[in-house]
């Protein structure tokens, strides 16, 4: 949520950064003009309460009992007013924060301006595409022969966009989740295991409402929400909360498997595990003082790299453009790992900063000095990866001659000494 002080001093710098993102200067302007109005009825409220305040002290000192039943009759009248405009703000002010929760962050002045995902721009790239003897298969195919995807009875279960790991399939999996969190602790994030069901103020906390409403399940009758995404939970860990400067930065990574109602365009990614509405993720979380949150960016996506570098597939960056930028997000870098059965980059990581953008909506603070104003935490989100994009890359880039797929090195003590699935 962005500071309607910001707005208010600032209107002409916001409305031009957040243009940049496609966002029409309208959006501003109906944020300002509730506060306009807001701001005009309490100053008609707090002037009929003072003069309230001043002619009940003068009612108390008229002995006049028929001049002080006419002013006790005016006030009544005051009374009923006042009671009236304190609905009326209380309305003005929903409205407000509505339309200032509807308005995306604003984009970083590093961030690369363009329309849409054709204009984000690579910043690097490692590993060269492996050179195969044969054609590579794509992983529904490899998945298939090898019988460790069942894509007919993950259908027959649940319907479309789901699917049945089985086997060394589903051990694969698990064994990447395991080494990704044993991966982050040693690259200084402590693990958490959070809810995977949340109360719907955790997911106001993130940003995800009112935006994404439409891509979120939900439990109607207890009225809790399914996580789209571990970030969702972890930045609500210090909501209310007022952190202690001496403990910044806090950095948290946390398992989940993640629920969205993917809205896909027809005949889009229909192949495959590419796409679904339930995936597992492994995500890197960090709550930062202000003044670091751009170099724990780069720390973050140095982090996300690391995962892709250490199984040794090839994998590139992008900084995001402002028109693919996220709505929460001030700066995105995507890291993306090469699918050869697909001749496709797949992302796998999102790395974001999005500022006092979350904070703000969970009133996560933390006091500099003793005795100090609080002020709003920076935070910072980065996939750490995501499957099953991941498990996908592992397959296609893996994957021999007779069909077998040949385990990441990194992966094989967790796979039980498995270094080959076939």
């Amino acid at each position: 949520m962005l500071d309607i002080r910001l707005l208010r001093e600032q209107t002409d710098d916001v409305k031009a950064q957040l243009g940049r993102a496609g966002v029409e200067p309208a959006a501003v302007d109906a944020v300002l003009a509730y506060d306009e109005q807001r701001r005009t009825l309490l100053k008609e409220v707090e002037a009929l309460k003072a003069t309230r305040n001043a002619v009940s002290k003068e009612i108390g000192k008229m002995k006049d009992a028929a001049a002080r039943d006419t002013k006790i009759a005016e006030m009544r009248g005051v009374g009923d007013r006042i009671a009236e405009l304190d609905r009326q703000v209380a309305q003005v002010e929903e409205q407000q924060r509505m339309a200032i929760l509807e308005l995306r962050n604003l984009p970083h002045p590093s961030v690369p301006d363009g329309p849409d995902e054709d204009h984000n721009v690579v910043i690097a790239q490692e590993g060269q595409p492996r050179a195969f003897d044969f054609t590579p298969k794509p992983h529904w195919e490899l998945g298939e022969q090898l019988g460790i995807i069942d894509f007919e009875r993950g259908v027959k279960i649940s319907g479309s966009r789901f699917y049945v790991l089985k086997g060394l399939g589903a051990k694969l999996q698990r064994a990447v989740i395991q080494w990704l969190l044993d991966l982050h602790g040693r690259q200084g994030y402590t693990e958490v295991y959070t809810p995977f069901v949340v109360k719907e103020e955790t997911v106001w906390a993130s940003g995800q409402l009112p935006k994404f409403r439409d891509n979120l399940y939900r439990d109607v009758e207890d009225d809790l929400w399914l996580v789209p995404t571990a970030e969702v939970p972890v930045t609500s860990l210090h909501r209310d909360e007022i952190i202690d400067a001496a403990q910044l930065p806090l950095h948290y990574c946390a398992y989940t498997p993640c629920f969205r109602r993917e809205k896909m365009s027809a005949g889009r990614d229909v192949r495959g595990i590419k796409r679904g509405h339930q995936f597992d993720k492994v995500e890197m979380y960090k709550f930062v003082h202000p003044d670091t949150s751009y170099a724990e960016l780069e720390k973050l996506r140095a982090d996300a790299e690391e995962c892709c570098r250490l199984l040794g597939i090839p994998f590139r960056t992008k900084a995001l453009c402002t028109g693919d930028l996220g709505f929460a997000a001030t700066k995105t870098y995507d890291v993306e790992m090469w699918a050869p059965g697909q001749s496709e980059w797949l992302e796998v990581s999102s790395c974001s900063n999005v500022e006092a953008f979350q904070a703000r909506r969970a009133n996560a603070r933390f006091r500099p000095e003793p005795g100090a104003r609080p002020e709003f935490v920076h935070t910072l989100n980065g996939s750490g990866l995501g499957m099953p994009r991941t498990i996908i890359a592992i397959m296609e880039n893996y994957q021999q001659a007779n069909g077998s797929i040949a385990v990441p090195e990194v992966l094989r003590p967790y796979m039980g000494g498995i270094d080959v699935i076939g």
